[in-house]
């Protein structure tokens, strides 16, 4: 075993375990380093529950430090996002609900199949209530590989979209409501109960046009970043996750409030 390989956290074990005895932390490595072996050795001697606390301990403290820099660069990365905000493109062909000159915009990636979006779907619903013709909700496909009927039901979605942008709406809410019962049978007759064409949705579902756009979608979210569903962009500030409705609250307001 070569010292220069060991894992901190296997270091982290040893030094902490020198701290009862008459050497240094200093003098402690220079002798491992000499002496490799002397690791091996020590651990066999070691009392088990006591090495077990320390390794509990220390992966404790290593995950804490993780955490900790992780919410210090999320913070940092928001801070950025107000001065300088990420910018969708929200063309004729979005997915958009609300007034267009609203001044909060909340582009939204989601998977049909992603059971955390259906409670991304609910926050949403909650902050247009709460909102009114402030905000304008934009939908944009992020289906996930692991979910098999995800890419689907975002065809079919767009597909609709084609012939009645409004009816297509009540198709995306009724997904999220009935999640369980995805399927193309589901998708035939939902899009029959909305008295669209059921024969030519099938068919812009597998079309190009669909597939563009889906990708689109995809192609854009990955270049702001997204890995996972659901993740949000409000006026260009990213908020990536299953975050309750205050956690857009907070955002909007330091949006609204006087520069």
């Amino acid at each position: 075993m070569n010292i220069v390989r060991m894992t901190p956290l296997l270091l982290s074990v040893l030094l902490a375990a020198s701290a009862s005895a008459e050497i240094s932390r200093d003098d402690l490595k220079k002798a491992l380093d000499a002496n490799p072996d002397l690791v091996l050795s020590a651990l066999k001697k070691a009392d088990k529950m006591k090495f077990f606390e320390i390794v509990v301990e220390s992966q404790q403290e290593y995950q804490k430090n993780k955490g900790q820099e992780a919410a210090k660069r999320e913070r940092q990365e928001l801070e950025k996002a107000f001065k300088n905000p990420l910018k969708p493109v929200i063309g004729g062909d979005a997915r958009t609900r609300g007034n267009a000159d609203a001044p909060i915009t909340i582009v939204e990636y989601s998977d049909f199949q992603c059971p955390y979006c259906v409670q991304g779907y609910k926050n949403l619903e909650q902050l247009r209530k709460t909102y009114g013709a402030k905000l304008r909700v934009v939908f944009k496909n992020f289906p996930l590989d692991f979910h098999p009927m995800a890419l689907p039901a975002a065809q079919w979605f767009e597909a609709l979209a084609l012939q009645s942008p409004e009816k297509a709406w009540t198709f995306h809410d009724t997904l999220f409501e009935n999640q369980s019962k995805l399927g193309e049978d589901y998708f035939k007759l939902l899009a029959k109960d909305l008295g669209l064409d059921v024969e030519k949705a099938a068919k812009d579902a597998k079309s190009d046009a669909v597939k563009n756009k889906i990708e689109a979608d995809i192609k854009e979210g990955k270049g702001f970043g997204v890995e996972g569903t659901p993740a949000y962009l409000i006026n260009g500030v990213p908020l990536r996750g299953a975050y309750p409705v205050k956690a857009f609250e907070e955002i909007i307001s330091k949006l609204q409030a006087p520069k």
